[in-house]
């Protein structure tokens, strides 16, 4: 059975991969191994080495600690996160959805944010 933490490294992994538009393939290329082995990272089946992590996080252009955010609310200290759900990081839709707001002109983007605050506090 696989650690938590190595499953939320993995998480936290797709994620970032996810966001930044990269293929399971091209993050493996451009740390030097095959696609099969991202995806057992990805799912916490094998942990990630501290050096392989390294390579990880530079090929992703991220601090190595971004991989280990949020392991303290995993472990019971919630707050009002428990509206979201605990795999956030694991549904495509939501990591869509980010990416598709962060492409938005930044004034827009602004504005759709305060619509859906006003919106979330209707409802």
């Amino acid at each position: 059975m696989p650690h938590p933490v190595d499953v939320h490294v993995g998480k936290r992994i797709r994620h970032r991969r996810w966001l930044v538009g990269m293929t399971q393939q091209q993050l493996a290329e451009s740390v030097g191994i095959k696609f099969q082995q991202i995806q057992k990272y990805e799912t916490g089946a094998n942990r990630v080495s501290a050096s392989r992590l390294w390579d990880i996080a530079d090929a992703l252009d991220v601090e190595v600690s971004f991989f280990f955010e949020g392991l303290d609310q995993e472990s019971g200290d919630k707050n009002c996160a428990d509206m979201i759900p605990s795999d956030l990081l694991g549904d495509k839709e939501a990591l869509d959805l980010i990416r598709s707001y962060y492409a938005i002109p930044e004034n827009q983007r602004r504005r759709l944010f305060d619509l859906a605050r006003v919106l979330s506090d209707v409802a």
